[in-house]
C-alpha cells in the first residue's frame, strides 16, 4: 500500500514555492524527492503554479493610481447625486399626483356635464336595469365621445410621466 502522507512533504513544498528547489537545498532533500513519488508530485505541482502565477504577474495591466482615484471620485459624486434625488423624485411624484387630483376635483365642480354623468351613474345604478343602462352608456358615448376621448389621453399621459419619472431611477 502507498503511502498518503511524508513526513518531508511541507520541507519539499515550502523549497518550491520559495525558488530554491533544486538548486539551493542540501542534497539529502534532492536524493528523497527524486525517490518519493508524493514529494516529486508536491514539487512539480508546486513549480506549475508557481510558474503560472509569475506569467500572471507579468501580464498584468494595472492602471495608473491617478486614473482610479478619479474613477473613484466620479463614481461616488454620481452615487451620492443618485442618493440625493430619490427623495425629491418621490416629492415630485407625490406632488404630480396631487396636482392632477386638484385639477379632477375643480374640474368635476365646475363641468355641468361632469355633474350630470355622476347625476346619470348614481341613477342607473338605483335603477339596475342593465339592458336600459347599456343603451344609455352607448348614447353617453356618442354624446361625449370627445369628452371620455380627452380623457383617455390624460390618463394615458399622466400614467406614462408618472412611469419616465420613476423609471429614471
Amino acid at each position: 500500500m502507498n503511502p498518503f502522507e511524508c513526513e518531508f512533504e511541507s520541507d519539499a513544498l515550502a523549497a518550491a514555492l520559495q525558488s530554491r528547489f533544486p538548486e539551493r537545498v542540501d542534497a539529502d532533500l534532492r536524493a528523497h524527492v527524486a525517490g518519493c513519488a508524493i514529494c516529486s508530485d508536491v514539487v512539480a505541482i508546486a513549480g506549475a503554479v508557481d510558474d503560472a502565477r509569475e506569467e500572471l504577474r507579468e501580464r498584468a495591466v494595472v492602471p495608473d493610481s491617478g486614473r482610479v482615484w478619479w474613477l473613484a471620485q466620479v463614481r461616488a459624486r454620481r452615487e451620492a447625486a443618485e442618493a440625493a434625488g430619490r427623495p425629491i423624485t418621490a416629492a415630485q411624484i407625490i406632488a404630480f399626483a396631487c396636482a392632477v387630483g386638484v385639477l379632477g376635483a375643480c374640474f368635476g365642480a365646475t363641468s355641468t356635464r361632469f355633474q350630470s354623468a355622476l347625476g346619470w351613474i348614481a341613477s342607473s345604478v338605483a335603477a339596475i336595469d342593465a339592458k336600459a343602462v347599456l343603451v344609455s352608456a352607448m348614447g353617453m358615448l356618442v354624446q361625449h365621445g370627445a369628452l371620455f376621448l380627452a380623457m383617455a389621453v390624460v390618463f394615458f399621459l399622466v400614467s406614462t410621466a408618472v412611469y419616465l419619472a420613476v423609471g429614471r431611477d
